[in-house]
C-alpha cells in the first residue's frame, strides 16, 4: 500500500480568494490556483487539470504493464486526457474524462492493442476513482 499526500491552502473566499497547491514530492510547490486559473485562463493550475494529468499518467502506466504482460517490448505510448467540468443542479460536476491514446507497439494488431487498452482504461486506479463517463480513442502508429 502506498499513501501520497498533497495540500491546498486558500486565502480569502469565493472569486476573490487565492490558493496554492503543494505536493509531498515537491513537483508542485505553492502552485497557484483559484477562480481565475479554473475559469478564466489565468496562469496556475486547477483541480480538473490535475485530475486529467493523473488519469493520463495512470492509464498509460497501466497500459504499459498490460502490454508487457502480453509479451510486447516497449516503444511509445502517449495519452492525453480532457476532463470536463459542467454546471449542474446549482453546482459543478466532473462529467467526463476523455482519453486519447497514440501507441507505437511493434508486432501488435490493432484489435489486440484496443483490447489491452480497454482493460487498462477500466482497471487503472484513477479510472476506478472517477464517477463520470470515461471515453477512450486510440490509434496505433506503424
Amino acid at each position: 500500500m502506498t499513501v501520497n499526500r498533497a495540500s491546498a491552502r486558500y486565502e480569502g473566499f469565493g472569486k476573490d480568494g487565492k490558493g496554492a497547491i503543494t505536493t509531498k514530492s515537491g513537483v508542485l510547490s505553492a502552485q497557484p490556483y483559484g477562480f481565475g486559473t479554473r475559469f478564466e485562463g489565468q496562469p496556475g493550475t486547477n483541480p480538473e487539470e490535475l485530475i486529467a494529468a493523473a488519469h493520463a499518467a495512470c492509464f498509460t502506466m497501466a497500459l504499459s504493464f498490460g502490454l508487457a504482460r502480453a509479451g510486447y517490448a516497449g516503444d511509445t505510448l502517449e495519452t492525453s486526457a480532457a476532463v470536463t467540468l459542467e454546471q449542474q443542479d446549482g453546482g459543478f460536476t466532473i462529467t467526463r474524462s476523455a482519453l486519447t491514446l497514440t501507441g507505437k507497439v511493434p508486432g501488435i494488431s490493432a484489435d489486440e492493442f484496443a483490447a489491452i487498452a480497454g482493460e487498462a482504461e477500466k482497471n487503472c486506479p484513477v479510472s476506478k476513482l472517477l464517477n463520470c463517463e470515461i471515453t477512450l480513442e486510440h490509434s496505433l502508429e506503424a
